[in-house]
């Protein structure tokens, strides 16, 4: 017997108590995704876990995207959805998941190698509670026989996703990053919630902003202070090993930079920046910037006044979309 939406709406909303307690069984596997990658630490892990729980865990969330998208009581004809996840950030495949369980569709599910420990805890939860739930979130090493696909990669591995499920409803994601746009007069409050959107997870996500746009003699004193905050990451030693081999290359290369000892802050024309370093570009006109950079397609937010408030880029809602492409309208297309 399928579980019916409340069911797994009741099931969710359990998983987000779960997920916001202490039982010791979270805590050991939470310590373990550490040990598997060292690019989650604690402090982010918990970051995480606290924004699904808060954002998309919650019954007004539940309830809103099940009511916006007529999600049925009972799928009809549930089709087995083959979700290839990243790993770049704690449950960052997350809401693929959530989306297709909601939706009343079987995900099969492929973790990233990077980030498997604690999406398969959870998911081993909800059907450890439920059974009943085990076809719908099946984890599987091979995605022969799905019906359709969302998957996210690099923008290489987009292109074998293109070609292997080129005949199947799709949805196929590549690299993006994200960009803050100022216009000098920031408070330090402001730049404090910047310094959070750059280096929270390392600024490995695609809603790290890793490029700045300012305007032409912009003081850059405050934002390096602002930075400051997160001073303790020049003791993790993967980003340290990577902040070190960046100076180097500026100083052997000998390129004009700022730095505050964590964060590098170099000019160039990329959004895409190496990790501890953000590249910064000056502008004419703000509105011009702006409308450039709303123009490309691999820009995934945009921070700023009149923009998304600084400090919410990793706070995404449970209705907001990787690459702005509708995963509920999607599933519920199938």
């Amino acid at each position: 017997m399928r579980l019916k939406l409340q069911e797994r709406i009741e099931l969710l909303l359990r998983l987000g108590e779960y997920m916001g307690g202490n039982a010791a069984e979270w805590e050991a596997v939470k310590s373990k995704a550490y040990v598997v990658n060292n690019w989650f630490t604690r402090e982010f892990t918990d970051l995480a876990v606290e924004n699904i729980r808060t954002a998309f865990l919650q019954p007004a969330a539940l309830l809103g995207l099940a009511g916006r998208y007529n999600l049925p009581e009972e799928q009809p004809h549930p089709k087995k959805v083959g979700l290839v996840l990243a790993g770049n950030i704690p449950l960052v495949g997350f809401h693929d998941v959530l989306c297709t369980f909601l939706s009343g569709h079987d995900a099969w599910i492929k973790p990233s190698s990077k980030d498997e420990a604690l999406l398969l805890h959870l998911v081993g939860k909800i059907t450890e509670w439920r059974p009943e739930a085990a076809p719908s979130l099946e984890v599987r090493e091979r995605l022969n026989g799905a019906e359709a696909f969302i998957a996210t990669g690099s923008n290489n591995t987009s292109r074998y996703f293109e070609h292997y499920f080129a005949r199947f409803p799709h949805i196929i994601r590549k690299n993006r990053t994200s960009v803050a746009v100022l216009d000098g007069t920031e408070s330090a409050g402001e730049l404090e919630k910047l310094a959070d959107d750059i280096c929270q997870y390392f600024g490995l996500g695609c809603r790290n902003v890793t490029a700045l746009r300012v305007p032409k003699d912009y003081d850059f004193v405050p934002l390096l202070r602002a930075l400051d905050k997160y001073s303790e990451l020049k003791h993790h030693n993967k980003f340290r090993n990577n902040y070190d081999y960046n100076l180097a290359v500026h100083i052997l290369n000998n390129k004009f930079y700022m730095s505050n000892d964590v964060v590098l802050l170099v000019e160039h024309e990329s959004p895409f920046a190496p990790i501890s370093q953000v590249h910064y570009q000056f502008y004419e006109d703000r509105a011009t910037a702006v409308a450039e950079l709303e123009g490309r397609s691999d820009i995934q937010c945009l921070v700023g006044r009149g923009l998304l408030p600084f400090g919410e880029a990793q706070m995404p809602a449970a209705d907001t979309y990787a690459d702005g492409v509708d995963t509920l309208q999607f599933l519920s297309s199938l």
